[in-house]
């Protein structure tokens, strides 16, 4: 029953892939044999994820929201790779502010990035794949689609609607073979996240307080889940959130 876990031969597209959630995403998939084209902004970025991540790593600037960029950038990773099998939809954009200072123009960008780009390019993605009759797409959302998080107006609305994205494109098209999941992680380590709690010690204390876990997740452990959804052992799962949080949206 093991090889249902591997990914040997299967071609993945990670959006935003070059660093955090998304590097973690890509360093398990391809340990376990997928190859992956990895998208980002920055290409500095992108060729420090590709020298780590090695020959199965394919890099591809882009920026998400270039939505007109997307059938050349779906070309690009069929031609260099074979047929698309995996996306996960990761690239996102955050904003923390009281939400009567927010504007228009500020909740816009972030739904552009969060949602309407998510859907542009999975709409993109998922002709071939129903062509094909295979393939499995993951949206990255949050535990603030879960609950609610005060200052996150934008990205707390942007990541609730991706569910209702997940489990709509589910009930329209797994009959075709191709299954729609989403993942909502929890406080996860990076480099940001240590600079916030670093200078607030009473937040981080009461967010592990509330994780039973009691620590912070990995990158790679959103990537073990991710593995999970795009292999054959979760075959009829389809419509589902997955949170990874350690506890955190059940702890009290």
């Amino acid at each position: 029953m093991q090889h249902l876990y591997k990914l040997t031969d299967k071609v993945a597209l990670i959006t935003g892939g070059s660093e955090g959630i998304g590097l973690g995403i890509a360093r398990v998939f391809i340990n376990l044999g997928a190859k992956v084209i990895v998208t980002g902004r920055t290409l500095e970025t992108l060729k420090k994820a590709k020298k780590e991540l090695g020959e199965n790593c394919i890099i591809y600037q882009n920026d998400v929201t270039d939505k007109s960029s997307h059938k050349s950038l779906i070309d690009f990773a069929e031609n260099e790779t074979g047929s698309l099998d995996i996306l996960v939809n990761n690239a996102g954009k955050h904003l923390k502010k009281p939400t009567i200072e927010v504007t228009d123009e500020e909740f816009q960008s972030v739904m552009d990035v969060n949602l309407n780009s998510v859907f542009a390019l999975t709409r993109t993605a998922l002709k071939g794949m129903i062509q094909r009759q295979r393939g499995s797409v993951i949206f990255i959302s949050s535990m603030s689609a879960l609950y609610g998080l005060e200052k996150i107006v934008a990205y707390t609305s942007s990541k609730t609607a991706l569910l209702g994205m997940t489990r709509a494109l589910a009930s329209e098209y797994s009959h075709t073979g191709v299954r729609f999941n989403a993942i909502a992680p929890g406080f996860i380590e990076s480099k940001m996240l240590a600079n916030v709690m670093d200078k607030d010690p009473e937040r981080k204390a009461k967010v592990l307080m509330r994780t039973p876990a009691g620590r912070f997740g990995k990158p790679e452990e959103i990537g073990l889940a991710a593995a999970f959804l795009a292999s054959d052992a979760s075959k009829f799962i389809t419509g589902v959130c997955l949170p990874v949080d350690g506890g955190n949206s059940i702890g009290f």
